[in-house]
């Protein structure tokens, strides 16, 4: 425990985590010369250990300034140590969060100041979501809601009809090429990230819809725990996924 414990600190020192470029203000940008160390060897828990992206390509050491800085994401997935990036806040949360508490597969506990969990998804997460969007020709290219409402905890994720769902206890997340919302009595909305959807109800259930990308994507509540501002909250962090 203690070996896990120094080497997530060692990690905070210097890490390679995948944003995007756009979450930073251009301000905090400062360009380096640095070097990838491809002699570097890892060893986790006593077995050699190779970092690798979403993508499965091999990730090395950045040396810069004499300095040895880590993947941070990939060692995290090593040691399953959460490790989640907050845009709205720009930080790097490693580990439970602020909250405390036990660290559940697929969430950390960590609030947002938006009342927000962002969510940590494993490496077999990942995949079965891989696999999912590949079913869909033309559409192959992982979404993934980023962010859920506090104390909801990520379930599932799987391909069904013309959609990918993502389940979480208290919302589902459906990611389809078609808009579902056609031919109902839809109410507009305009998100905080200035992207317009619609609130419509099939049922019994009021689900909101928006477009991302050549994608639609659907939130609902089917127990009705989340309210609307929370659903159009998450909505915002639904984004393209770096499996």
């Amino acid at each position: 425990m203690k070996t896990k414990k120094w080497i997530a600190t060692a990690m905070v020192a210097g890490m390679a985590l995948s944003a995007s470029v756009g979450a930073y203000a251009a301000s905090n940008i400062q360009t380096i010369k640095a070097q990838l160390n491809h002699g570097l060897g890892f060893v986790v828990n006593g077995q050699a250990y190779q970092p690798t992206d979403a993508a499965g390509k091999k990730l090395d050491p950045i040396v810069y300034n004499n300095t040895t800085y880590l993947p941070v994401r990939a060692l995290g997935e090593a040691l399953n140590v959460p490790v989640t990036y907050d845009s709205a806040g720009q930080k790097v949360v490693i580990g439970a969060g602020s909250t405390g508490g036990t660290t559940n597969p697929g969430t950390t506990p960590g609030s947002t100041q938006s009342g927000l969990t962002a969510v940590t998804y494993t490496a077999a997460q990942k995949e079965t979501a891989k696999k999912a969007f590949a079913m869909f020709q033309g559409f192959e290219t992982p979404y993934a809601p980023m962010q859920t409402a506090a104390g909801d905890k990520f379930v599932s994720v799987g391909a069904g009809g013309d959609s990918v769902t993502y389940v979480f206890d208290n919302m589902k997340v459906s990611i389809a090429p078609r808009d579902d919302s056609f031919g109902y009595d839809l109410t507009p909305v305009t998100l905080s990230n200035g992207v317009k959807g619609n609130w419509y109800k099939p049922s019994d259930k009021e689900m909101l819809t928006f477009p991302l990308g050549d994608r639609f994507v659907t939130i609902w509540s089917d127990n009705g725990k989340l309210t609307k501002a929370q659903i159009e909250a998450v909505a915002v962090h639904v984004e393209k996924a770096s499996f």
